[in-house]
């Protein structure tokens, strides 16, 4: 079994992974720990939890890291989103890695939970780096 340790995950819901990836089933994932598969269920789902928790640090501190930083409010309509990404690499000499198109499509990846009707729902700190690439951190949805 890889170890747990230096990540987010505990060794339980390692080996659970592990067994699930294997092609276990939850209830023979069960029998061979010695658990129930509602147990096995909860394992999964605490790990997965702890994943996202992970992968949202990441992206804070993508954002935290970029030496350009901006919020951009609830109700931000994605074409005014686009503006204000655009803006921002103009005003401060950092050629954006992606055309207009792009740029909408990878936003509109990144935050379509946050998005009804092509607008923000939720305020959004975004963040541009040296290199072009537009960061961004959303509250969970």
């Amino acid at each position: 079994m890889i170890s747990a340790t230096s990540t987010t995950l505990t060794e339980r819901q390692v080996e659970v992974l592990e067994l699930r990836e294997a092609g276990h089933t939850q209830q023979e994932v069960a029998e061979m720990l010695g658990t129930t598969d509602s147990n096995v269920s909860a394992i999964e789902r605490a790990a997965e939890e702890n994943v996202e928790k992970a992968h949202g640090t990441l992206e804070l501190l993508r954002v935290v890291r970029s030496p350009v930083r901006f919020a951009v409010e609830a109700g931000t309509s994605f074409d005014e989103l686009v503006d204000q990404v655009y803006e921002r690499g103009d005003e401060t000499g950092i050629k954006l890695a992606y055309c207009r198109p792009e740029l909408y499509t990878h936003l509109f990846g990144r935050l379509e939970e946050h998005t009804v009707k092509n607008r923000l729902e939720t305020a959004v700190e975004f963040g541009l780096t040296r290199d072009g690439d537009v960061t961004v951190f959303a509250p969970e949805a």
